[in-house]
C-alpha cells in the first residue's frame, strides 16, 4: 500500500516591528510528514445501492391489465343491471299486458253475453210484436193480467212455441163440424192444430180422451178436396211431411181428418165426413217466446 501523505498548512504571522515599515515580509513553510500510519482495520467503502426502476414494462402490463379488469367488471356489473332493469321491465310489461288481455278477455265475454241477451230480448219483443199484430182487437187484460204478461191464456196448454186449446164438453151440441171447428179457433185468433212432428203427436194424443164410441174423435186441420183425392192439405199450407194414419179406416172415408184417441198414439188418424160433429183441436203461437 502507497504511503499516505497528509499535509497539514502552519500559518506563521508575520511579525511586524511597529518601528519597521512594513515593506519586507517573510513567510516560511514547513512541511511536515506525517509518520505513516498503518490501519489495522479494512476501510469502510459505502456502496451506493442502485434502486430499481419503478415503471418497468412488466409492472405496466400489470397495471394495464388490472385496469382493464376493473373496467370489464364494471361493465359486467353496468350490464348485469341494465339487463335486470330490461327484464324487470319487460316482466312487468308482460305482466301487464296479460292483466289486460284477461280484462279484455273479460270483457269480450261480457259484451258477447250481453249482445246474445240483447239480441234474445229483440228477438222476443219481435215475437211478442207479431203474435199481438195477429189479433184485430188484443185481449190485454186477458193475457197480460197484473200488467205481467203470460205465454198463454187460462184454458190453453203450452207446448214447445205454441198454446193448445182440447175442448172437453161432452155435450153433444157444444161439437161442431170441421167448419165450424174452424170458425171457433178463428174467434180465438187461432187454427186448427197442425201436426208437424212425432214429438207434437204425442204430445196431442196425452191431452185428448175417447168420448161417445170409437168414431168420434177430435179434428185436425186436415182436409182434402174431395173423397176422390189422394191430397191432404194443412189448413195453413204447412208441408204436409208426416202421417199417422190409423192402419184400418172406421167409418166414412170423408175429406176431413181427426184424430182418435183410442187408437194407437202413432197411427190413429181417420177420415171422416166434415159434417160430424166432434170435439176439436186449437192451436196459436205463444205471446211470449220460449227460452
Amino acid at each position: 500500500m502507497e504511503d499516505e501523505l497528509n499535509y497539514a498548512t502552519v500559518i506563521f504571522k508575520t511579525n511586524i516591528s511597529t518601528l519597521e515599515k512594513p515593506n519586507d515580509q517573510e513567510i516560511i513553510y514547513d512541511e511536515v510528514k506525517t509518520e505513516e500510519q498503518t490501519w489495522d482495520t479494512i476501510p469502510v467503502i459505502q456502496v451506493n445501492e442502485k434502486k430499481a426502476p419503478l415503471h418497468t414494462p412488466l409492472n405496466l402490463v400489470a397495471a394495464a391489465l388490472g385496469i382493464i379488469c376493473v373496467i370489464l367488471v364494471s361493465v359486467v356489473i353496468a350490464l348485469s343491471i341494465h339487463f335486470n332493469t330490461v327484464i324487470s321491465e319487460k316482466h312487468r310489461k308482460n305482466t301487464n299486458l296479460t292483466a289486460q288481455n284477461l280484462q279484455l278477455g273479460t270483457e269480450k265475454t261480457d259484451l258477447e253475453r250481453q249482445t246474445k241477451e240483447l239480441t234474445r230480448e229483440i228477438d222476443g219483443l219481435n215475437w211478442t210484436m207479431a203474435a199481438i199484430l195477429e189479433y184485430e182487437n188484443f185481449p190485454v187484460r186477458a193475457h197480460c193480467p197484473q200488467k205481467v204478461c203470460k205465454p198463454c191464456l187460462d184454458g190453453w196448454v203450452l207446448f214447445q212455441s205454441n198454446c193448445y186449446l182440447f175442448t172437453s164438453s161432452d155435450r153433444s151440441y157444444d161439437w161442431k163440424d170441421w167448419w165450424g171447428s174452424g170458425d171457433f179457433c178463428r174467434e180465438r185468433n187461432a187454427h186448427l192444430v197442425v201436426i208437424g212432428s212425432q214429438e207434437e203427436q204425442e204430445f196431442i194424443n196425452n191431452h185428448t180422451k175417447q168420448y161417445r164410441d170409437d168414431k168420434h174423435g177430435y179434428w185436425i186441420g186436415l182436409s182434402r178436396e174431395s173423397t176422390m183425392s189422394d191430397t191432404w192439405t194443412w189448413i195453413d199450407g204447412s208441408n204436409f211431411t208426416v202421417t199417422y194414419w190409423i192402419a184400418k179406416q172406421i167409418g166414412y172415408k170423408g175429406r176431413c181428418a181427426l184424430t182418435l184417441s183410442g187408437a194407437d198414439p202413432l197411427a190413429n188418424w181417420n177420415m171422416a165426413s166434415c159434417d160430424m160433429r166432434n170435439r176439436r183441436i186449437c192451436e196459436t203461437r205463444t205471446l211470449i217466446k220460449p227460452d
